[in-house]
């Protein structure tokens, strides 16, 4: 079961959301990590304190104007230290329209302060996937101008997410064995 406290949890998911389609990502993440057996807490970034106890951490942002969200960022630089002693891995969601399949596929650019924070951890790029676009959460002028076009919709591939997720799952170390070193990059997540 999914906790918000992670007492003994084996695995932290963390998500910066604005209208809670990361928060949606993260939720389908931790599903899927605890069908293979993993304990999981999900919280949101401003709300972790600690990371004592997690073996391994998710870290999901939205991204806007390819910025991450600058709860996720403060995350990234607030807890430096301890993520470096942890496997960590990290998604982006925000594409958005007709292309976004495409788009996330591809990767969208990776923000320069995520790729310096992340490279200090020794974690992989960001996977990037399909984010939401809500015209009754969309906040902000321009987010909702660009709700009421083209961009609207719910473009997240939760197919795609579970696939990744069960990836993440696979390099997990149990606790009584040493890392496996992985140099692949982020995997294609094809069926």
């Amino acid at each position: 079961m999914t906790t918000t406290d992670g007492a003994h949890a084996d695995v932290l998911v963390v998500h910066a959301s604005k209208a809670g389609g990361t928060a949606g990502i993260a939720a389908l993440v931790a599903e899927e990590l605890e069908k293979v057996g993993l304990s999981v807490a999900v919280a949101r970034a401003q709300d972790v304190d600690h990371l004592a106890g997690y073996r391994a951490v998710v870290l999901g942002s939205a991204l806007y104007m390819r910025r991450w969200r600058p709860e996720a960022v403060r995350f990234l630089k607030r807890h430096q230290v301890m993520l470096r002693g942890r496997q960590v891995f990290l998604f982006q969601s925000g594409p958005c329209g007709a292309d976004a399949a495409s788009q996330a596929a591809k990767g969208a650019p990776e923000p320069s302060t995520v790729r310096r924070l992340r490279e200090g951890v020794d974690a992989d790029a960001p996977i990037t996937f399909g984010g939401v676009l809500d015209p009754a959460t969309a906040r902000g002028f321009l987010a909702g101008r660009m709700a009421r076009g083209e961009l609207a919709g719910d473009f997240r591939d939760p197919e795609r997410i579970r696939r990744w997720a069960r990836s993440v799952a696979d390099r997990i170390r149990p606790a009584d064995r040493p890392a496996t070193p992985w140099r692949g990059g982020v995997p294609e997540c094809r069926p």
